[in-house]
């Protein structure tokens, strides 16, 4: 259990905390390149270098697969502030630098841009789920489900299938359509078909380099290690035991934003490779704030550095939270409910 703050249950003043956090929403223009640069560039070195060590030494170039796949983490981070217009002031150049960093995080933009969007719109709102979230059932919900769809939900939500075969899943095959958004007009078609294009064209030219084996060699698992992390950190930034859902007409974003999404106290280099993404409360409260002014709000508003933290070591106990009990209002496990119910039924059985 996530251990609590006095400050936990302190509500602030939202005017107030939003005026005081529009004052970090400037990117600077010099800054958001070299982030950029520092990023992209060893990404395509390591990439050749992990090519080289693996013909070479192989355990080596597995090694070196790691950090590049932080760097593809990374990379998405730099799209999804593009997304949401924080990395640059203008618009043009958020939306083009993102899309030519989908090409390599293999997420058409402004397809993932707009679900996204949706997302930040619903985070946290019972009424309003399956667009940009990991689906969360209530505990009611589950009960009243039939074995075979109980049983669907269990798998769904086993971290094999969610940390693992679940990301390669979304990022390889889910992605190439814009799947949620299939019937929302031509532009969700058009940003998914040109990034599916220009992934093409990019692995022909890799594959035609150094050769088609050692190109799948590199680059499989450096994708499918970067969608679980991604995944995983998706799913932290909001599956946590105290995290918060409520029904239109007790849900406003900002208690979704500052009580549904958690702050993931990363050590400092995985702060690094994930471009503070663990700050996500304070994302939510205002998404135009470029990731790496993030840290300075911390360090000028401390109340919030303690509100809904989670460190590494209690993330990992976030796995067996799977239902939403609107009762107790936490999230629970499957030993939780299959208990209380085997309970129940021995409650209400005749005496014999």
């Amino acid at each position: 259990m996530r251990e609590h703050s006095p400050n936990d249950h302190i509500e602030p003043d939202f005017a107030l905390l939003n005026r005081d956090l529009a004052s970090y929403r400037e990117p600077n223009a010099m800054r958001s390149v070299f982030e950029l640069m520092i990023t992209a560039v060893p990404f395509v070195l390591l990439w050749l270098l992990t090519w080289m060590a693996v013909d070479a030494r192989y355990w080596i170039g597995l090694l070196l697969v790691v950090p590049a796949a932080g760097l593809v983490v990374r990379l998405f981070m730099i799209q999804h502030d593009c997304g949401h217009g924080s990395f640059f002031r203008r618009r043009s150049v958020n939306d083009w630098v993102g899309r030519a960093i989908s090409v390599l995080t293999l997420t058409p933009y402004d397809f993932w841009r707009r679900t996204h969007a949706l997302h930040h719109a619903t985070s946290g709102n019972l009424d309003h789920r399956g667009i940009g979230d990991i689906d969360t059932l209530t505990v009611r919900e589950y009960l009243d489900l039939p074995r075979g769809r109980q049983l669907l939900y269990r798998m769904y939500r086993h971290p094999i299938v969610m940390f693992v075969l679940g990301p390669a899943y979304v990022f390889i095959l889910h992605y190439r359509l814009p799947i949620a958004l299939m019937r929302s007009g031509w532009q969700p078609w058009l940003s998914t078909m040109a990034t599916n294009v220009a992934i093409t064209i990019l692995f022909a030219m890799m594959m035609w380099l150094v050769g088609v084996a050692s190109f799948l060699i590199v680059q499989l698992p450096i994708t499918l290690l970067a969608a679980s992390v991604g995944v995983w950190l998706f799913y932290i930034q909001h599956q946590f035991e105290d995290t918060f859902w409520e029904h239109d007409d007790d849900w406003t974003p900002q208690a979704a934003a500052l009580h549904g999404s958690s702050h993931y106290d990363l050590p400092g280099v995985l702060r690094w490779f994930t471009a503070n993404i663990g700050v996500h409360h304070v994302h939510h409260l205002s998404s135009r704030i470029p990731y790496y002014r993030l840290p300075e709000v911390l360090r000028d508003h401390p109340h919030l550095a303690v509100l809904r933290r989670l460190t590494l070591l209690q993330s990992l106990r976030c796995i067996r939270m799977v239902l939403w009990d609107e009762r107790r209002r936490r999230l629970v496990s499957f030993r939780e409910v299959d208990r209380r119910e085997t309970v129940h039924v021995s409650q209400r059985s005749p005496i014999q």
